[in-house]
């Protein structure tokens, strides 16, 4: 089987099943998101798949997500500053994220932005969902979703490879 038709079944299936598991307890009730974890299985490619896009995947978004947390509460605590108190706090969290990215470990600023979007959309998402309440669901919805990706392109692997040694 062709590569390209070899990842094409497997995301598709496994996208089924995902969809399938995040809509199950205890996934559900623990505010683990679908979109999240689709995020991070999109980033597992984007950051050159195999091992090291997982870790990249892991570690840069859920360092994100924490960022994005501490962003809000900052905006929280800005609150004097009006209209401007979400911007500042999210600037000033788009510039930890650059910093940081001197450490090799988190090079991959748009891994990071990421996650810290994907904990943004759950906290504005989910009415009353405080910035700490949001940071473990999205935790595990970004590992899900690593793991996900990493599954999905070694089907496609194991798909691709058995085909083509039937054919030969």
């Amino acid at each position: 089987m062709p590569t390209l038709t070899a990842l094409t079944v497997s995301v598709g299936l496994l996208a089924v099943v995902a969809t399938w598991l995040f809509g199950l307890d205890p996934l559900a009730t623990a505010n683990l998101q679908v979109w999240q974890a689709f995020i991070a299985w999109g980033c597992h490619f984007h950051c050159g798949g195999k091992i090291g896009g997982t870790r990249t995947t892991v570690t840069c978004m859920s360092f994100g997500a924490l960022v994005g947390m501490a962003a809000v509460l900052l905006a929280g605590q800005l609150g004097a500053l009006g209209t401007l108190a979400a911007p500042i706090a999210v600037g000033l969290g788009a510039a930890v994220i650059v910093l940081a990215s001197s450490v090799s470990l988190l090079a991959t600023i748009p891994a990071s932005v990421y996650g810290f979007a994907s904990i943004a959309g759950l906290i504005l998402l989910k009415p009353g969902m405080t910035p700490t309440a949001a940071l473990l669901p999205t935790i595990l919805s970004i590992l899900i979703g690593a793991a996900f990706g990493y599954i999905s392109e070694m089907l496609a692997g194991a798909l691709a490879r058995k085909t083509q040694s039937t054919v030969n």
